[in-house]
């Protein structure tokens, strides 16, 4: 339970500095489109570090639930594949992490599913 905690403040936190990095560093060096595709990585990483906080409190509540767990990492990974590639991409240009961010979008839909079905299981 206290590494979703931790992951989830710690990315929570990281969140908001690249958001406010994005708004106020970026928003003369980046294009438009680049600067769209930036702040998508920060909506999605925003979002989902609640998502980690939400598990951490899950497990509080329901300490055997399987699948909270699994669930919780794979929305951390989606954090790192999905907003990390977007972020790469943004500010370098490089196609190369374009690929990446579906497989980080299937981590944070998988990671979903685990913990509803983690839930499903506990009524």
């Amino acid at each position: 339970m206290k590494v979703f905690a931790i992951l989830g403040a710690i990315n929570m936190a990281l969140g908001v500095i690249l958001g406010a990095f994005g708004a106020h560093g970026l928003q003369h060096k980046l294009s438009a489109e680049s600067l769209n595709v930036y702040q998508i990585g920060v909506q999605y990483h925003l979002y989902h570090a609640l998502g980690l906080l939400m598990v951490a409190v899950l497990l509080k509540v329901y300490p055997n639930a399987k699948g909270l767990r699994p669930g919780g990492w794979l929305l951390f990974n989606g954090i790192v594949l999905f907003s990390g590639s977007l972020y790469a991409l943004a500010l370098t240009g490089i196609k190369f992490f374009g690929p990446v961010t579906p497989v980080g979008g299937a981590c944070f839909i998988i990671g979903w599913i685990w913990i509803f079905w983690s839930m499903l299981r506990e009524f």
